[in-house]
């Protein structure tokens, strides 16, 4: 019970720290997609006054931040990133690695949820201090994550930019792709090299794992297909909007637990398939929220997002419902096993997300998105690990 109290309070703090940071990333509002005029930018001395030696400091700074921000931004591959010349840092921003946290959160997740993760020292547990047998598995973690996130999200970033170079080079001509910062050849490359890299580590994780059948090389070569099709035509899941939103969600939840249990345990139960997919709803819930703010955009190329498709109005309310509708049966379900601290844990992390729904996403979806995202998905998240930890923990018998 008292590592159940920890759990409660660790996932309150973390919270708390990860709405501050995705506040801090997502701060700046998304450009729509079909807007090619540039913005009015009102002259700081509009009567070509003489600055004063504070104000030519100021400025200074200010445009020291900026390109210390614009350098940070095209480390993570985000939008307003500087300009670059190294191609290193080039193939860096082409994997987007700010995407590459929700993977790595999705290992962890399904290593928890494996029950046969080994800490190097486990605090609440005197029968798991084996520091070799830690290490052993805190190693099979890290190769995990670097699957998961570098170079399968790396690909799927990548080829997914490979594909869209011919609307960037009109919405974004800044990108590396449509610029010309890097050849096709160069691009072409890399998705092959981040492919065939990552089912390599793959089929090494199963080795390592002493698995007969290689389940994270099946699972590896099936993400990667589900990534393919989403970008490359003639299916191109991202134009529709139920079947795009729900690729991006089981890609960003279910492979991953998958793959994190997998090294470490066993899918030998339905419940370890069942509730990752729930929250893969629960991912296309938040894909629909990314859409809102590129519906224009998206009307105007003929893509058929939920926004577009039923209209803001329904759009919101499918996501509203999608979210909060998934994981109370996820809190159903826990309490159906005999988990009432974990069903109570999942009920407290839903409650500030309904909150969120009913003042942010509700009255204004299009002008409230990142402020509903950054305030919202630290608690969903920390709900799937909280389920995991429940899952791992459970007896479920033989």
């Amino acid at each position: 019970m008292s590592s159940k109290i920890v759990l409660l309070l660790l996932l309150a703090v973390g919270a708390n720290g990860f709405q501050s940071f995705a506040s801090k990333l997502t701060s700046r509002s998304s450009l729509s997609k079909v807007s090619l005029l540039p913005g009015r930018q009102d002259s700081f001395f509009p009567f070509q006054q003489e600055p004063s030696p504070r104000s030519s400091e100021t400025l200074l700074q200010a445009k020291q931040d900026a390109d210390n921000n614009g350098n940070l931004r095209q480390l993570l591959g985000v939008k307003g990133a500087a300009s670059e010349t190294n191609i290193w840092k080039i193939r860096l921003q082409l994997t987007k690695p700010v995407t590459w946290v929700p993977l790595v959160w999705g290992v962890m997740c399904g290593a928890a949820a494996s029950g046969n993760y080994h800490w190097i020292w486990n605090p609440f547990d005197p029968n798991d201090r084996d520091v070799m047998l830690g290490l052993t598995d805190a190693a099979k973690g890290f190769v995990a994550m670097i699957l998961a996130g570098p170079f399968l999200t790396g690909y799927t970033q990548t080829i997914n930019d490979w594909y869209d170079r011919e609307i960037d080079a009109i919405n974004e001509p800044y990108r590396p792709i449509p610029s010309g910062a890097i050849s096709e050849k160069e691009v072409i490359a890399q998705i092959w090299f981040l492919l065939l890299g990552g089912l390599g580590i793959a089929y090494g994780l199963d080795v390592w794992a002493g698995h007969d059948v290689p389940t994270v090389l099946l699972l590896s070569i099936f993400g990667s297909f589900i990534s393919y099709i989403y970008s490359a035509p003639p299916l191109k899941l991202k134009q529709n909007g139920w079947a795009g939103n729900f690729a991006l969600g089981a890609s960003y939840i279910s492979l991953p637990w998958w793959c994190g249990q997998a090294v470490f345990g066993d899918l030998d139960r339905p419940v370890y398939f069942i509730l990752p997919i729930l929250y893969s709803i629960a991912g296309l819930s938040v894909a629909i929220v990314n859409d809102f703010k590129s519906i224009e955009g998206d009307r105007a190329l003929g893509l058929q997002s939920l926004p577009v498709a039923f209209g803001v109005d329904t759009a919101k309310y499918i996501c509203a419902g999608g979210l909060t509708l998934t994981q109370l049966g996820v809190a159903a379900y826990l309490l159906s096993i005999g988990e009432p601290t974990y069903a109570a844990i999942m009920l407290a992390l839903l409650l500030p997300q309904v909150y969120f729904q009913a003042t942010l996403l509700l009255p204004d979806p299009i002008n409230n998105d990142v402020k509903y995202q950054a305030s919202s998905q630290p608690f969903l998240v920390f709900g799937i690990l909280a389920t995991a930890l429940c899952v791992g923990h459970h007896d479920f018998g033989p």
